[in-house]
């Protein structure tokens, strides 16, 4: 009995995913979104880097405490534009589930609200990120993290983080073709291995 417990409750986790997963649900918009691509993009450099990200990803963490720098002084020396593409593969190793893409819901409302900041609270998220397995920070945890990295928090902002407003249009962005997990890098259009080493996941890599 106690094992059909356990697999109702399994299912039923799996059923409210793919429920909060199920319809269109509301679209950000704003100067640094390209809502087809699900990208936030920051930069106006003729380079192109995109990264395929989850916020409870740890290699992504690791990615951006390693090879972010790079990136981050690329961008402000108008030599590349950054496309940040937020998935949620592991939105289901949150307890409860739902942090992934929680979390990239308040990075999409964050960039239609507030663009100037939106790298720095991405840049947050990463720093404190929560372990996989744990309940994540919750909503209230992430406006007041968006304060501190420097967002203007207005009262429709923080309705839309505490709201989930974007969570079912983060759930529907996928990883490219091809791809195996995140982080998942591509520079110029070309997939690169991520090393964690900037002058090989990056710097040779630009025209």
């Amino acid at each position: 009995m106690a094992a059909v417990v356990v697999l109702i409750a399994v299912t039923g986790v799996v059923i409210a995913i793919n429920n909060a997963s199920s319809g269109p649900g509301a679209e950000p918009s704003g100067d640094i979104i390209n809502t087809d691509a699900g990208t936030v993009s920051f930069g106006d450099g003729t380079n192109t880097i995109d990264t395929y990200i989850d916020f409870l990803c740890p290699y992504c963490n690791q990615f951006e405490q390693s090879v972010g720098p790079t990136i981050d002084e690329l961008v402000k020396g108008g030599t590349v534009t950054l496309n940040v593409h937020p998935v949620t593969i592991l939105d289901g190793h949150s307890s409860p589930a739902g942090y992934s893409s929680r979390s990239a819901s308040a990075f999409f409302a964050v960039a239609a609200a507030d663009p100037d900041k939106a790298y720095a609270f991405m840049q947050a998220l990463f720093a404190n990120q929560p372990a996989e397995g744990s309940a994540g920070l919750t909503n209230e945890q992430i406006v007041d993290l968006a304060k501190q990295a420097g967002v203007s928090m207005t009262d429709d902002l923080e309705k839309a983080i505490t709201s989930d407003r974007y969570q079912k249009y983060a759930l529907a962005q996928s990883l490219p073709a091809g791809a195996t997990g995140t982080p998942h890098l591509e520079v110029n259009g070309e997939a690169v291995a991520v090393t964690m080493d900037p002058a090989k996941d990056i710097t040779a890599h630009l025209k």
